[in-house]
């Protein structure tokens, strides 16, 4: 049988499991998918499948909802949220690659230039956003 992982994001419950776990009707599920605000995966046959963040959506959006927050506002956060979420593995992936090209030279100096000169920048440090600066990577030819 083939590895399948199952993961947050994997459609597995039913829509009365779903309800339970939500605290939610069915029919409000079914309603919540059909103006997309919380879309559950499909079978081959069409029936829906939450995955566990499809239940911890749903669980919010009745948080907020009882807290008298109107629906679109809620698809709002939702929104936000699913993008910070990719955002955030994407800077992970970015700092794993950095992390890995860092680790594969060693010897790598980066340096600084503005007002007040050149001056090498040691490994870690961070340079103020309001100096003036300028990257160079010896022998890549690019600022």
């Amino acid at each position: 049988m083939a590895d399948q992982r199952v993961d947050a994001d994997t459609p597995v419950f039913a829509i009365a499991v779903a309800a339970q776990l939500s605290g939610l009707h069915p029919q409000t599920l079914r309603q919540y998918d059909r103006i997309g605000l919380v879309v559950p995966g499909r079978t081959s046959g069409g029936s829906r499948r939450y995955s566990t963040r499809n239940i911890e959506q749903l669980r919010e959006v009745a948080q907020l909802s009882s807290e008298g927050m109107s629906l679109p506002a809620i698809a709002r956060v939702l929104d936000l949220e699913d993008e910070n979420r990719m955002l955030r593995s994407r800077v992970a992936e970015l700092d794993a690659a950095l992390r890995a090209e860092r680790d594969n030279r060693p010897g790598m100096r980066v340096f600084a230039a503005g007002s007040a000169g050149v001056i090498p920048v040691p490994s870690g440090r961070r340079i103020r956003r309001s100096a003036e600066v300028v990257l160079w990577h010896p022998g890549s030819g690019r600022s």
